[in-house]
This record gives structure tokens, sequence and C-alpha cells, in this order.
């Protein structure tokens, strides 16, 4: 069954409920999918729907950042539900350990030694937690290692 199948169950299955919250979400997950399949000119493969994912959950993190910034909690609140919601469909997300042991293990491969190596780890790794791991997070565990 594909993210866009399961998108379409759970689609029906918000609307018997009447969750309009849960509904809108989906709507747009399945509406930024299929932008992307048009762009891409035909179907999507399982990378490239991780690929979407990431980007609307990256959108809502930065969202609830400003809107915690500014001191809207109204919006902040909504925010947070929505990236509930997200995570359903995402991979599983990597635990700090297991992202620190890629991250290690990376720079060794690399062969990296400082800062300026910075580009040539972050460009080995992202691939490897594509969708599974945060990208601040991943940035802030190769700074650590190369400091």
């Amino acid at each position: 069954m594909t993210l866009l199948d399961n998108l379409n169950e759970d689609m029906k299955q918000a609307m018997r409920n009447k969750e309009k919250e849960k509904l809108s979400v989906i709507r747009m997950l399945k509406a930024a999918l299929q932008n992307e399949a048009i762009n891409q000119g035909g179907t999507l493969s399982e990378d490239d729907e991780i690929t979407v994912l990431s980007r609307e959950m990256k959108q809502r993190r930065d969202s609830l950042s400003e809107f915690e910034k500014a001191g809207r909690e109204d919006l902040a609140e909504k925010v947070r539900a929505e990236i509930v919601i997200v995570e359903h469909y995402s991979p599983k997300q990597l635990t700090d350990d297991e992202l620190e042991e890629i991250v290690k293990v990376t720079i060794a491969e690399v062969g990296a030694t400082s800062k300026a190596d910075f580009g040539k780890v972050m460009g080995k790794i992202m691939p490897k937690v594509k969708g599974k791991a945060d990208g601040n997070a991943v940035n802030n565990f190769v700074k650590k290692y190369l400091s």
C-alpha cells in the first residue's frame, strides 16, 4: 500500500469521524505529493515521498519556532498538532544515539579532521538519514565532532 493509498484511506476515516484538523493536514500532504508527481511527470518513488514529507515537516517546525518566538501560543498549538499527524506518515526517526553513531562512522569514512571538512561530511550523512533525522540535529552532531 503506497503512501497516497494510506492518505486516501485515512482521509475517508477522518471525514467519517469529523476530524477537521486531521482531514486538513491529510489533504495538504496529499496535495504536496500530487504536485510533486506532476512536477516530475510520473509516479513518485518511496524516496521522493520521503522527500516531500520531510519538506512538509520542516515547514511546520519552522512555523512552530516562529510562532513560539512571537508568543502566538494559539497558532503554535495548532502546528504541534499538525506535526504529530505528519510524523504518523514519516519514517521512524533515529534516536540521538543512532544519529551520533552514524555521524562518527561517516566522519571516519570521509577522514574529516577539521571544520573545513564539514560540507563533505554533511554531504555523505544526509542521504543516509533522509527523512529519519532533523537536519539541525545532524548539523549539531557534526559540528560537535569536528571542533
